[in-house]
């Protein structure tokens, strides 16, 4: 099998289920921009990740293909693979309230940084965000699952959570930011 099929060549892609759309539409910004955070996650993955966070990035990799192709196939199409759904969602709010409780209370907002891993999962975290508002963005216009939306929102938290987690077990302080007055 190539790797090149040249039928983008055009600036038009196919779906799952066959309907082709314009490389530049909503649809794609959403799921490419998911692919992209995956593709942050391996680089956080290749930092010297804790047992736990490495086991949840792993975890995470797998759903955001889940996503991924939930976001690449129309919802009138009938999906090859389960959607993101409920189960998903409760199982980010699981690991955001595993995480937080080891970690201090935020007193102040923190700037992105750390470690290597606590950046990398910081960059994530902003990916995420685009994500979300690119999902949103395609919401409005055609139909895309609530639970697309809550899982993106939900993984954001969890991402900053796990970046702070990382931090704190790579022996790095976090920089609180303070304004200037």
């Amino acid at each position: 099998m190539k790797i090149y099929t040249k039928r983008g060549d055009k600036g038009q892609t196919s779906l799952f289920g066959g309907t082709t759309i314009p490389k530049n539409s909503a649809r794609i910004h959403a799921y490419g921009t998911v692919d992209e955070l995956n593709s942050v996650l391996g680089i956080a993955l290749s930092n010297p990740v804790s047992r736990r966070g490495s086991d949840i990035l792993n975890d995470i990799q797998e759903q955001l293909f889940v996503l991924g192709a939930d976001l690449a196939t129309l919802p009138s199409k009938k999906s090859k693979i389960e959607r993101i759904g409920s189960t998903q969602i409760k199982q980010l709010e699981g690991w955001i309230d595993e995480l937080d409780e080891q970690l201090p209370d935020l007193t102040s907002f923190i700037l992105p940084g750390g470690s290597a891993q606590g950046a990398a999962l910081h960059l994530a975290r902003t990916v995420c965000r685009r994500a979300e508002r690119h999902t949103v963005e395609l919401k409005t216009s055609e139909p895309v699952s609530d639970d697309a939306v809550i899982y993106l929102n939900r993984l954001s938290d969890l991402l900053f959570v796990l970046a702070r987690f990382e931090n704190r077990e790579a022996g790095n302080q976090e920089t609180k930011w303070l304004p200037r007055s």
